[in-house]
């Protein structure tokens, strides 16, 4: 089973969805339950993989590799090539758990073209598992583009009344980043040929030979750059960061309860493991460029203020839970072009934080919305008088998306900030207002729904959960309390690919950028591993930075 696990996760999904093809789309109780045994099946089916993982947690490379270059399409050099390492071990992990909660979350909310919804529900989930395993570029992309169409059905078909308008900008969003990529990858494909006489799509032989396009006589520094922006926009548009990110609310908003679940939880980490997995070392040069990571830092900034000052004012649940999305999102991207071990690995965390806390809060949502028909924040009030563990709930949820100690999004938050600091402190000081903001506009949300009297007659007989809503939480609610209590498993596990994701792009490639006249501490800075700040936080003396 070793030998073949992620492939057993990876069609665990698909194995479903063939099977309900076969089951009359009248039958739907048999659909909804076959359905949520595959999902719950690719859950447990995910789970040995924990202590494989943790066993080889600190060795080098990826693991548990499946599969070989050009064994698939040979006349092209692509083959069915997957692994993972620690970042994409997280990503799975929480992508089988969202999955199956997801599904069990539909029971009830999805009652026409049951059979088509569950059969493409479940193609998405090996989509997103596809994208976060491939280790060939050619593979990856047949992944990326694959999911793209089932959440495209699922906004289009059961979503609400704007539901073909927010359906088609998802679509062409992303689309147009897409096709931007593809370009990226041909040249990647064809300069490593020029250099190696190897056609070949493997991550593995790519991250050798692309850096070396910055300082190749026959493109130069400003190829690599266009290069880097091909790359830039389709993850920025995926994440999504400002100033791309005006296809979320709508997508969001319209989207069935299970779809918002999984878009926020899982399909916008997407561009960050992007980022992480491609970005990073394949154009290190360029991401040491001054001017280049500042565009990057300060995008990332103004997308956690700006996504939490547009949530302050939002009349809308859901569009004001898809808001504070762009302003979390905001703070991975940050920790990500921080480019130090602490801010990398608090980005991975708090990308799982965030699937865990905004996953639950659609969920919140979505309980409310099944029961009134209505997601207008007016239109209730002193719901905790009537639905006690709902509220109980709702407050634990949103306290851990606000980064409350002792939960789960603190410790990605605070981890993010100090990387951040440790590079550049006025980083770290514009996006510590996020944090603020994040405690007003959802303690604010909170006041309105669920404090007070119950002024509205319709809400007086509000029944409060039953036990199916009760056990999709109780996952989200154990990791919340783990992750913030106890988060060093999280950041072993992290520890191994960051550090040497981060050390690979401090090391001057090309000699180019990161010298001594533009970079003088980037190239040479210490790498203060997330390890020592676990164990001896005392030690832990910060870099310097650009400044």
């Amino acid at each position: 089973m070793q030998n073949h696990i992620l492939s057993i996760i990876l069609f665990t999904p698909l194995l479903g969805a063939l099977v309900l093809l076969f089951v009359p789309k009248e039958n739907k109780d048999a659909i909804r339950w076959i359905a949520n045994l595959f999902s719950l099946g690719g859950f447990l089916i995910s789970l040995p993989l924990v202590p494989m993982f943790w066993a080889q947690r600190f060795e080098p490379g990826f693991k548990f590799i499946e599969g070989s270059p050009s064994n698939w399409i040979p006349t092209i050099g692509a083959g069915y090539l997957i692994g993972i390492d620690g970042i994409s071990f997280l990503l799975i992990m929480l992508t089988t758990l969202l999955g199956w909660i997801s599904i069990l979350s539909s029971w009830t909310a999805i009652e026409n073209r049951v059979k088509e919804y569950y059969v493409w529900f479940l193609i998405l989930q090996t989509g997103m598992l596809g994208v976060f395993m491939a280790l060939d570029f050619f593979l990856f992309f047949v992944f990326w583009e694959a999911m793209l169409v089932p959440m495209y059905l699922l906004i289009g078909i059961w979503g609400g009344p704007r539901k073909l308008y927010a359906a088609i900008k998802f679509f062409l969003y992303t689309l147009a980043g897409s096709v931007l990529m593809l370009l990226g990858i041909l040249f990647l494909y064809f300069h490593h040929h020029a250099l190696t006489g190897i056609y070949t799509f493997s991550l593995t032989a790519l991250y050798q030979t692309a850096p070396k396009i910055y300082s190749d006589p026959a493109y130069g520094p400003n190829i690599a750059i266009l290069l880097f922006f091909a790359f830039f926009f389709a993850f920025a548009i995926k994440v999504p960061m400002f100033p791309f990110h005006t296809w979320l609310p709508d997508a969001h908003v319209e989207a069935p309860t299970a779809g918002s679940v999984i878009l926020a939880g899982v399909l916008l980490k997407m561009g960050t493991y992007g980022f992480i997995r491609f970005s990073l070392p394949f154009f290190p040069d360029v991401l040491m460029h001054t001017r280049v990571r500042t565009w990057m830092i300060v995008l990332s900034l103004i997308a956690i203020i700006y996504g939490a000052l547009v949530s302050l004012m939002q009349k809308d649940m859901k569009k004001l839970v898809a808001y504070s999305s762009v302003s979390h999102l905001g703070f991975c991207t940050l920790g990500i072009f921080a480019l130090t071990p602490l801010g990398l690995s608090g980005s991975v965390l708090q990308q799982v934080n965030h699937g865990i806390s905004t996953g639950a809060l659609f969920l919140i949502v979505g309980i409310l919305y099944e029961r009134r028909h209505t997601r207008e924040i007016a239109e209730y009030g002193g719901i905790s008088n009537v639905m006690p563990v709902y509220a109980t709930i709702t407050m634990i949820m949103f306290l851990s998306s606000m980064g409350l100690p002792l939960l789960n999004g603190f410790v990605g938050e605070f981890t993010i900030l100090q990387g951040t600091f440790m590079e550049n402190w006025r980083w770290g000081a514009w996006a510590v207002p996020g944090v603020v903001l994040a405690a007003a506009y959802l303690l604010w949300l909170y006041q309105r729904v669920f404090f007070g009297t119950v002024t509205n007659p319709k809400n007086e007989k509000l029944h409060d959960l039953t036990p199916r809503e009760v056990l999709t939480f109780v996952p989200l609610l154990i990791m919340a309390f783990w992750i913030g209590l106890y988060p060093k498993p999280f950041f072993q596990i992290l520890e191994q690919p960051v550090n040497q994701i981060v050390a690979n792009v401090r090391t001057p490639q090309s000699g180019g950028v990161v010298n001594a006249a533009t970079q003088p501490d980037a190239a040479q800075a210490p790498i203060a591993t997330t390890a020592a700040v676990i164990d001896a936080p005392t030690r832990v003396q910060p870099t310097k930075g650009t400044k």
